[in-house]
């Protein structure tokens, strides 16, 4: 029977699509059967959508046939609720797997595999990422004794990094959203406001959506740090009042579809001093001469060195990127961990090509975030977002 889907993301042939491609660059690679565990690429090769990958799941494509959807056994009848393909194609180990340490799921999949007879075949697995073990890869080795593994990591990254029209339709609404998140900052935040009671608000805004297209979970929660907290980039919250005279960036995101629009501002509250005006001015000098290269036919790198040129010329200096890939996501990272915008990354723009310009300063007393995501097109670039630019000043 079919799966019995009822809110599809895309239609069944973009995903035939989807696996033409990665197929082909699994024969590039001499790849026989691809197992990725990133949640990211599962849906994106199968639809498959659920907060299920705190446990070992897979999607599983050869280079016949439709794509294998495997994880625990109550999550089944998740799949059969998103994926595009049949009921037989969707398989579930036992709870005794979970959490044991005298089993693994592995286990279980080295098994399947095998009934799919692929025991000696050449395997691809995601070795680099968040959801894939040493534990997982021991087990398979053990359990498959016979197939050569080999690593498969970003092969179906480097698939998503075109986007279709539908894609970018996503994307222009979780731009939307996160929009009037940065809008519901500017209305309500005030000194005085404890910190948590506005990422509140943030959260509110962003779930309940905009323009009648709802709010998706975003893959990285609020980044909301303020004044020498502020001096680094990944604190969140806490429930200390906002004050006058520090800054406080937020480094949020719109999320539809689980595509994301990632959008940073900073808030001053009173007379910003000079440097921190001196800064934002900086940066918006280098993100324009940046996003001047930000063209199809020019590399990721071009647009790093014109943001750094224009920054040093300013008496600033960035050490990390300053952009990179974006699109569908899962916790606990919304970049496609592919193209960066830095020094060495000679990959070459193309139309739909989808990212995080990423300028943030952190100085000695504050951080300064003011970032766009953009999207690359046939004649340059366009900007997802007209959010204003600038320090909000309050």
């Amino acid at each position: 029977m079919p799966s019995t889907r009822t809110s599809p993301s895309f239609p069944d042939a973009e995903y035939w699509d989807r696996i033409e491609k990665t197929r082909a660059a699994m024969e590039a690679a001499g790849i026989e059967v691809l197992v990725v565990s990133d949640p990211s690429n599962m849906a994106w090769l199968t639809g498959y959508d659920g907060w299920s990958f705190y446990v070992h799941q897979a999607a599983i494509l050869g280079m016949e046939g439709e794509p294998l959807w495997w994880g625990r056994f109550m999550d089944v009848a998740g799949a059969l609720r998103t994926v595009f393909m049949e009921e037989d194609a969707c398989h579930g180990y036992e709870d005794g797997y979970v959490q044991n340490p005298e089993r693994h799921p592995m286990e279980d999949l080295a098994r399947l595999l095998d009934a799919y007879g692929h025991g000696a075949a050449r395997i691809g697995v995601e070795m680099d990422n968040y959801y894939f073990s040493a534990k997982a890869y021991g087990t398979l080795r053990t359990f498959l004794p016979n197939a050569t593994f080999t690593d498969a990591t970003g092969l179906a990254n480097w698939q998503r990094a075109i986007k279709s029209s539908q894609e970018i339709v996503y994307m222009r609404r979780a731009a939307a959203i996160v929009e009037a998140m940065h809008a519901r900052i500017a209305e309500v935040a005030e000194p005085g406001m404890p910190k948590h009671k506005l990422v509140a608000e943030i959260y509110h805004q962003g779930i309940s959506g905009t323009g009648g297209h709802w709010g998706d979970y975003p893959a990285i929660v609020p980044m909301a740090p303020s004044g020498l907290d502020a001096t680094a980039p990944h604190l969140t919250w806490d429930d200390t009042p906002l004050r006058t005279g520090e800054t406080t960036f937020f480094e949020i995101a719109g999320a539809h579809r689980r595509y994301h629009c990632p959008q940073s501002r900073t808030l001053f509250f009173g007379r910003p001093p000079q440097k921190f005006l001196d800064a934002a001015t900086a940066v918006e000098e280098a993100t324009v001469a940046a996003l001047n290269k930000a063209m199809p036919g020019n590399r990721c790198e071009e647009i790093a060195n014109a943001f750094n040129a224009a920054l040093q010329a300013r008496g600033f200096t960035k050490e990390s990127r300053c952009g990179y890939s974006i699109g569908l996501s899962y916790p606990p990272d919304w970049g496609e961990r592919t193209m960066s915008f830095r020094a060495g990354d000679r990959t070459v723009l193309q139309p739909g090509m989808a990212f995080h310009f990423m300028p943030a300063l952190w100085l000695d007393d504050g951080g300064i975030e003011i970032t766009e995501p953009i999207l690359i097109t046939d004649k340059g670039h366009e900007r997802f977002c007209a959010t204003p630019g600038g320090l909000l000043v309050k």
